[in-house]
């Protein structure tokens, strides 16, 4: 004891020392993060690795030992991680030039894998953004620019993701949700053209339809006019009589009260002068 307390430095040095010794051989490993452990750059087993239903609070993280100066730990994140591509321009079945910018959700479910082909989780992004661009040309490239606005779009995500998943699991990882955030036709020349284009197709087909409804149209009021003279016809031949008194009795209507002319028309401006026995006026002498 007296020897310790008269060399203080040989004791803080010690003390250094084993506090190195202990840091290099201990370790705490979070729940968020697996890790690899390597013996002179090779793997040799995985820590915390992902476990598809696990209890957080209930998995291989907390404390480790590892052989000191031999043994070296690789963190790998085992949070879901995020994958944004830059802008790719896609060519659709329609000729559409698209400025598509989409993202991806990915999880490292199998950390040894992942270390092996990939290394680090930023060259394991750079080794997925190619692989992403190539599936969403490929998807877009097949439909036209209208199915990026329809149903159609969900299960295009979906083939998009099942085309990246594939190649993700060569690395270890498993895509989550592949997403477009959006998509935009080109500025300038391009995206004017796209709208003259655009609006002439829809001139033509709204063209289209008023001339089908007014073919439409004069098919009804034909049918319509078919059936009123068939009606009138089947009314003459039952009751001529009657039928002529109706008849008359619409065309005095009109002729005197005015009723069933236009809005506009002038009324009561105009004299008719008609001799007693005019065939005309046969209605008003009765039968005789």
């Amino acid at each position: 004891m007296n020897a310790a307390l008269r060399n203080p430095i040989a004791v803080a040095v010690a003390a250094i020392v084993l506090l190195f010794v202990a840091g290099s051989t201990f370790a705490n490993v979070p729940e968020t993060a697996q890790a690899v452990i390597t013996r002179f750059g090779q793997p040799v087993r995985t820590v915390n690795a992902y476990r598809q239903g696990e209890e957080f609070g209930r998995t291989g993280a907390g404390l480790i030992a590892r052989m000191p100066f031999v043994e070296q730990i690789h963190w790998i994140d085992k949070r879901i991680l995020s994958l944004d591509m830059k802008s790719e321009q896609v060519l659709s079945t329609d000729q559409y030039r698209l400025q598509v910018d989409a993202f991806a959700r990915y999880r490292i479910v199998d950390p040894l894998r992942m270390y092996r082909s990939a290394g680090t989780e930023a060259r394991l992004g750079d080794q997925l953004k190619p692989i992403l661009a190539s599936a969403i040309r490929n998807e877009l490239g097949k439909r036209p620019f209208a199915a990026l606005l329809s149903a159609e779009r969900g299960q295009m995500m979906g083939h998009i993701k099942t085309a990246l998943n594939s190649a993700a699991q060569q690395y270890g990882a498993e895509v989550i949700d592949v997403r477009i955030k959006r998509t935009d036709l080109p500025e300038g020349t391009p995206l004017t053209s796209a709208f003259q284009r655009m609006a002439s197709a829809r001139e033509q087909e709204a063209t289209s339809i008023r001339a089908q409804g007014s073919k439409t149209a004069q098919i009804i009021r034909a049918e319509a006019e078919a059936e009123a003279a068939k009606t009138y016809a089947d009314a003459y031949g039952k009751d001529p009589e009657f039928y002529d008194f109706y008849r008359a009795m619409q065309s005095y209507r009109t002729t005197f009260a005015g009723e069933g002319l236009p809005a506009n028309a002038e009324q009561g401006r105009s004299s008719v002068v008609l001799s007693p026995d005019n065939d005309y006026l046969r209605q008003f002498r009765g039968k005789k």
